[in-house]
């Protein structure tokens, strides 16, 4: 009604906290008009109005980030009044000056007062000099009233424009005193905007400036007052910025709180980095020379023969783009880089007279080129020093002394959980202590509930009581209708709403900012997993009576083990397990049920095959999808359902660890309480060494999100020739250098004339077909878009949706279609460059006959698998049989006697142990990650004939076409000390090196 009556009569409408644009305006912003004689009518809904040429519509909204397609997006016009980075500047610099200096703030705007009274009486004069002028009759000149009201006039303007002049120069005097308080107010506009940034990691952090201007007001009563100006500015900086670092950090899961610091530190301190470091080790910066196509040597760099070949090429990209760093790291002396006892210093700690030549953040940078396994302390160590914390994890979260300090009566208190963690439980035991549960309810978001929900709100509200709204995250279409009633709620004193949510891209933006945000997780690690299960099972009675069964206590205790076991090998992904599997507590009851059925009839033998079968094919199994990760599975049930350990008084269950002899849930308490509070990989089954793995993998999450944060939104908007051709220059260059003299851009597939190798031949012409084509796809997309920037072509959609993808740094989507490589685009244009020159030398090494009598190194074919599989093909034929029938059999021991058609090849990674001595090996406790395979011969046998090692000392081990163990190749038969079933359990595996 209101849109129909402005448009009909021409007025001026406003519409408040939209979210989204209604549907029925769109004809209306479109100005779909129709003449109906000498008006014009316009379609709202189902009927036509009379379109006055007076009327106006205004939308404003509070989100930041409206969601408008690009229909919607051209029919309005957009203004931004959200806060800019020099409006904040001067707000806060008056805060500061409020409270430090309050005369000075109080004379500046009692001169801004009288300047504008001044201002106004001389325009006030001049007005009425102009009108006495004008109205004046006869000669001026004989007109004495005029003339003396002429003389009063200029008197009082010389003596406004006197008093302006005085107030100038007080002005700027005053402003000189303000402008000591200036970089106070600089730097604390920066932390915010730094803040600000956050939403790009996950779109549930997102801060509001009312809450800052707190933090801004309670830094500045809390510090002590300095003697100097200048110190007190600085132990301002100092409290402000831990302030915020706590108040933002416990709202971050933890995972993020590293790059939320280390994001901090480089902008807070830009004079602890030197040009181009940063972005270096981000991957925002790459030198222009490829990893692999040229050796260390080529490029100039006499590389160490104490790393490893991968990590050689690392130090030599950083010496590359920082020459200075060669003479300082003195990386061609072994002994200075080499401990008494022989063994490289492959332990995080750079040689004494190394790290004293260079700043802390290129000690960083060294680390992240020649042992990334431990770039996590040092980036968190970095951080710590920057920003002059003690530690980047806030002390345990207390939700008491939240409510005590913090929560207010229109601010609700919004509980950001992980997967598995509730923190109902905690809020309602707080609650207890309080106010007491009568004062206290709580609502389960879903189907239904919006009502009830609605109406607890405001009865809360009324009464002064708390009301919790659980899992909003079910319910997102609901939340506006939230949020508004939020905003009309006068709640009484002693009012709290407290609110717990799942993460969601969805959860709406004015919401997140207006709550006070605590991320709320489960404790990480084994022992604090198995008390949670039993707390949860002595709460609800599920344990009964302590008199019981031993072999039923032995089981819940083996179910609980086996439940964490399979939780926590998720952080150790893709060793642990291959991929993410979402274990919930909805297994673990129907465990529970099931071993406590199992365990009622006393009288029969207590068999646990059918337990381990229900748990492994209907629960557990039920959410795995992979085969080997079945295979994992079903080795820890066996391991912990085990005959000759359940039931048995005192057996050994992991080393170190022997089961109660009683059924009394609190022995078991006792025996998990024991347990060290950080996990032992042997209780999970994983090497001595697979911290490194966790820690690399976080280290390199937090380089990414570190990479995304610096990318500024401007960069992605649209077509600035200036901006393209600074993000984008870098890409050119290293694909020209990449290219030069090079024949691949105007090359044509060869033909393989060698008839005996059929089906190796056509496996090659693909992977020659596919390097060229993806070659000279890459090359005209790169072309056309280095004509756009250097104007003499236009943009289109191919181009901007290419360049978008680079400012991002990520591949280009039709650069994928053909071949799925490494994620950064630098590494995919240098890994296809050195791939599709290597696949032409093989074509012709097959020419001439020598390629299978070569080494064939799989990680320079796209396509290994293709290669595999027509070197099965050939074999079949040659020996007349199925290929259905055929096995792949390896061998270091040279030569396979029994083989016919063999090939020798190398690329190969080991993850989960090392091979040496010819067998697999368990890794020291400071070994690297993965260790290179030694070269073996390879070839597919009948399923008869033997192979070169008994079967009874290998282990059939997955061969995965990148570390990220995404896709199986084949399965081949790997000799190894001890049982196979324990280097099952560490995840062992062979990757082809994608690196």
């Amino acid at each position: 009604m209101a849109v129909e009556l402005a448009v009909r009569f021409g007025k001026t409408l406003l519409v408040l906290e939209v979210e989204n644009l209604n549907p029925l305006l769109i004809p209306l912003l479109r100005r779909d008009l129709r003449a109906q004689g000498p008006h014009y009518t316009v379609q709202l809904g189902d009927k036509f109005v009379d379109y006055h040429e007076d009327f106006r519509l205004f939308l404003a909204t509070r989100n930041p980030s409206p969601k408008l397609s690009p229909t919607e997006a051209s029919l309005v016009t957009a203004v931004n009044f959200t806060t800019t980075r020099s409006g904040l500047c001067n707000q806060l610099l008056a805060l500061a000056l409020l409270h430090e200096c309050p005369e000075i703030e109080k004379r500046r705007t009692d001169l801004l007062q009288q300047e504008e009274t001044n201002k106004v009486k001389l325009a006030s004069l001049e007005e009425s000099l102009l009108q006495k002028l004008a109205t004046a009759r006869g000669n001026i000149l004989e007109d004495q009233e005029l003339i003396e009201s002429l003389n009063q006039t200029k008197s009082s303007s010389k003596s406004v424009e006197q008093a302006l002049t005085e107030a100038a120069h007080l002005k700027a005097t005053l402003q000189q005193e303000r402008d000591t308080y200036l970089p106070l107010a600089d730097s604390s506009s920066t932390l915010f905007f730094l803040i600000s940034d956050l939403p790009k990691l996950n779109p549930v952090y997102r801060f509001n400036l009312a809450a800052f201007l707190h933090l801004f007001q309670r830094a500045l009563r809390i510090t002590c007052v300095q003697e100097k100006t200048e110190n007190r500015i600085s132990v301002l900086k100092s409290t402000l910025l831990n302030l915020v670092y706590e108040h933002v950090a416990r709202a971050l899961f933890k995972e993020d709180r590293l790059t939320f610091a280390l994001h901090l530190a480089h902008g807070m301190r830009p004079e602890d980095f030197m040009e181009n470091e940063w972005d270096f080790f981000c991957g925002l910066l790459f030198s222009d020379t490829p990893h692999r196509l040229d050796s260390p040597r080529s490029l100039g760099q006499e590389m160490p023969t104490w790393l490893d070949a991968e990590r050689a090429g690392h130090l030599a990209q950083l010496l590359a783009t920082f020459p200075r760093l060669k003479s300082r790291l003195q990386v061609t002396e072994p002994a200075l880089w080499c401990t008494s006892t022989g063994q490289s210093a492959n332990t995080g700690i750079l040689p004494p007279t190394v790290s004293h030549t260079l700043t802390h953040f290129q000690q960083v940078l060294v680390l992240q080129a020649i042992q990334p396994d431990h770039l996590l302390g040092a980036m968190m160590e970095f951080a710590c020093c920057a920003l002059g914390l003690k530690e980047l994890f806030p002390a345990q979260l207390s939700l008491r002394r939240i409510f005590e300090t913090e929560t207010t009566t229109h601010e609700p208190v919004l509980l950001l959980s992980s997967p598995g963690a509730d923190p109902s439980h905690e809020l309602r035991e707080m609650a207890a202590q309080v106010v007491g549960l009568h004062n206290y309810q709580e609502v389960a978001m879903g189907q239904g509930q919006a009502e009830c929900a609605v109406q607890a709100l405001r009865d809360a509200a009324m009464h002064g009581s708390w009301l919790c709204l659980k899992n909003l995250h079910l319910v997102l279409a609901w939340l506006p209708n939230l949020e508004k009633e939020l905003n009309d709620l006068s709640p009484n004193d002693g009012f709290r709403l407290w609110l717990t949510a799942e993460p969601h891209p969805n959860l709406p933006p004015n919401l997140l900012q207006a709550s006070l945000k605590l991320s709320y997780e489960a404790p990480p690690g084994l022992k604090q997993n198995l008390l949670r299960s039993y707390e949860h099972w002595e709460e609800t009675g599920a344990l009964g009576q302590d008199s019981g069964l031993l072999a039923r206590a032995h089981a819940i205790f083996a179910l609980a083990w086996f439940h964490g076991v399979c939780q926590e090998r998720c952080n150790y992904i893709p060793q642990g397990w291959t991929k993410f599997y979402e274990f919930s507590q909805s297994d673990l009851r129907a465990g529970f049920d099931i071993i406590h059925n199992h365990c009622k009839d006393t009288k029969k033998d207590q068999s646990w095959d059918f337990v381990r079968g229900l748990l492994e094919e209907a629960v557990y199994g039920g959410r795995v999808d992979r085969p080997f990760d079945l295979r994992l599975l079903a080795a820890h049930l066996r391991h912990c359902f085990n005959g000759n350990i359940l039931g048995v008084p005192g057996a050994v269950f992991v080393p170190d660890m022997h089961l109660p002899a009683t059924a009394r849930s609190q022995d078991y308490r006792k025996l998990i309480e024991a347990m060290p509070d950080s996990n032992r990989p042997a209780y999970i089954g994983l090497p001595s060494n697979v911290e490194h793995s966790a820690h690399r993998s976080l280290s390199s999450k937090v380089t990414s999100q570190l990479k995304l944060l610096s990318h500024s939104p401007e960069v992605f908007a649209g077509f600035e020739r200036n901006k393209w051709t600074h993000e984008l220059s870098p890409f050119l260059n290293l694909w020209k250098k990449l290219n030069h003299n090079s024949e691949l851009i105007h090359a044509t597939p060869l033909t393989s004339t060698n008839a005996e190798q059929l089906f190796v031949g056509q496996s090659l012409m693909y992977e020659e077909r596919t390097g060229l084509q993806l070659v000279q796809i890459i090359h005209s997309s790169l072309r056309d878009l280095s004509r756009v920037i250097r104007g003499t072509s236009l943009p289109n959609a191919a181009v901007h949706s290419t360049a978008t993808s680079l400012l991002s740094q990520q591949c280009p989507a039709a650069w994928q279609t053909l071949w799925e490589g490494p994620a950064d685009p630098a590494h995919f244009l240098r890994t296809v460059v050195y791939r599709a020159r290597a696949v032409l030398d093989m074509v012709k090494r097959l020419d001439k006959g020598t390629l299978l009598s070569d080494t064939i190194n799989l990680s320079d074919l796209f396509h290994p698998q293709v290669f595999l599989n027509a070197l099965r093909q050939q074999t079949a034929r040659n020996i007349h049989n199925s290929m259905d029938t055929l096995r792949v059999v390896v061998s270091w021991k040279g030569s396979i006697p029994t083989a016919g058609l063999q090939v020798k090849v190398n690329g190969l990674l080991l993850e989960g142990g090392q091979f040496a001595s010819g067998e697999l090996t368990e890794s020291p406790q400071d070994s690297p990650l993965v260790c290179p395979v030694p070269p073996c011969h390879l070839a597919w046998l009948p399923q008869a004939l033997p192979g070169p090692y008994a079967s009874e000392s290998c282990i059939s081990l997955p061969v995965y076409a990148s570390i990220k163990r995404d896709r199986v190749l084949m399965c081949v038969d790997l000799p190894c000390r001890g049982d196979p079933e324990l280097w099952l359990l560490m995840g062992v595996a062979i990757c082809i090196n994608t690196q």
